[in-house]
């Protein structure tokens, strides 16, 4: 678990053949460390390594394979020689907040500014000894002091077993001073340990009072920073309701619509299909009208063909009417020639006449001329036949202009007005298939 009360250290994967774990030694470390209370690290830095402002010393569990598996960490406090020829001792103190609450096995790492392990410690736990893991642990100091001691009053024993006889009440007093100063001294220890204890106690709790100052100056800015940021969220939530409503109302429109679209969508489904169904009546009826009119078609080329027939036939009557028309005009040119003759020699018998003779009206053979005259005329109106219209039967006289006669057989007829083949007026139904075959082509 990291320490919440820093900033996250400098970290760096561990490339053993980079790491210098002899360069900060660990002292004093316990094999284990009381759960609930904190726990101070003892370590010296060695003349190899310059301490810089951001070394740290983390607690963690061992078996870790970089730097940034740390449990904890808290900085290491920079010593007043930086540039030193000695060994410094130096501790931290890890407060029982931020310890681990297991009990696995754990080491002390000091970590310098870029990341490497500068030094390591033995494996501890946390938990209660048992009475088989209490250990005496006496400090080197006490060590070489014992020592010392023990020369001191080695080198007095000699002289006291030289003086033994004539000091013998002096040595009871020497022991019993040597006991006084044995206890000054073990008071002295202990008052120089609890001084030194107190001490850094002392720095600690400066050192900490310091880190909650500058804590508390975050907290305030984060504080702050926090407040900024509830206003935003809080305008921002104001500005999404709104948008929110109005996508709200937004969305009811459009459902409105949709349901609109829907219903039209229906009623133009239901048109559709009223549409289909009426396109399949009148394609029925159109395949009816169809076969109808191609049987009606058929009906009117077979009455086609059979005008045409009739037409060629009354072509070949006409024809032949006009041959014997061209015939019997050229036996009434003969005849009125013959006439004009008669009429001459009339003309000069009556000349020749004394008086001009009258028939008489009772005359018993009647006038020759006037019988003449009454055979020309019938053979006159017997020539007028000849001019008969072919549809109505009327009888023109001869000297009728042909243009004129051609005019009333004409108007019997009725004349295409894309092939310019001629029917009769009284068969306007077959002329108007015949005009309508045409518009089919």
């Amino acid at each position: 678990m990291m320490d919440e009360t820093s900033d996250e250290p400098p970290t760096s994967a561990v490339l053993l053949d980079n790491c210098h774990f002899s360069q900060v030694i660990f002292n004093n470390v316990e094999k284990f460390y009381v759960p609930g209370g904190d726990i101070t690290c003892y370590y010296s830095l060695t003349q190899n390594i310059v301490p810089r402002g951001k070394d740290w010393v983390g607690i963690f569990r061992v078996g870790w394979k970089t730097t940034r598996e740390y449990y904890t960490f808290m900085w290491a406090p920079l010593p007043d020689d930086v540039h030193r020829d000695t060994a410094v001792q130096l501790q931290i103190q890890f407060k029982a907040y931020y310890l681990p609450k297991d009990d696995e096995y754990y080491q002390f790492c000091y970590i310098d500014q870029d990341g490497l392990v500068r030094g390591a410690s033995v494996p501890f736990q946390f938990r209660a000894e048992t009475e088989d893991d209490i250990l005496v642990v006496t400090t080197q100091g006490e060590v070489e002091e014992i020592e010392l001691q023990n020369k001191n009053l080695c080198k007095e024993n000699e002289k006291l077993k030289a003086s033994c006889a004539n000091l013998q009440e002096q040595n009871t007093t020497l022991q019993e001073e040597l006991k006084k100063t044995q206890e000054l001294q073990s008071s002295l220890k202990s008052l120089r340990s609890n001084t030194e204890q107190l001490e850094l106690e002392l720095n600690t709790l400066k050192k900490e009072n310091k880190h909650l100052k500058e804590l508390d100056d975050c907290r305030e800015a984060e504080l702050h920073q926090l407040k900024e940021q509830v206003q935003n969220v809080t305008s921002d939530k104001e500005r999404l309701e709104s948008r929110l409503k109005t996508a709200l109302d937004h969305m009811d429109q459009l459902q409105s619509q949709v349901l609109d679209y829907e219903k039209e969508v229906q009623n133009l489904s239901h048109m559709d299909h009223n549409k289909t169904e009426q396109l399949e009546s009148l394609k029925e009826e159109n395949r009816q009208l169809r076969m109808t009119q191609e049987q009606q078609n058929c009906d009117l080329i077979k009455q086609l063909e059979e005008q045409k027939r009739l037409y060629q036939i009354l072509q070949a009557k006409k024809n032949k009417a006009d041959e014997e028309n061209q015939k019997l005009r050229e036996e009434i040119d003969g005849l009125l020639k013959h006439l004009s003759q008669a009429r001459d020699a009339s003309s000069f018998s009556v000349s020749q006449a004394q008086a001009p003779v009258t028939a008489p009206e009772g005359l018993l053979f009647g006038n020759p001329y006037h019988v003449a005259g009454a055979n020309l005329r019938a053979g006159t109106a017997d020539l007028a036949s000849i001019r008969k219209c072919p549809m109505c039967d009327e009888v023109f006289p001869e000297d009728i202009d042909t243009s004129q006669y051609e005019a009333h057989v004409q108007s019997h007829l009725l004349e295409c007005p894309v092939c310019s083949e001629t029917f009769e007026k009284s068969n306007k139904q077959v002329f108007d298939d015949h005009v309508f075959c045409h518009g089919l082509e």
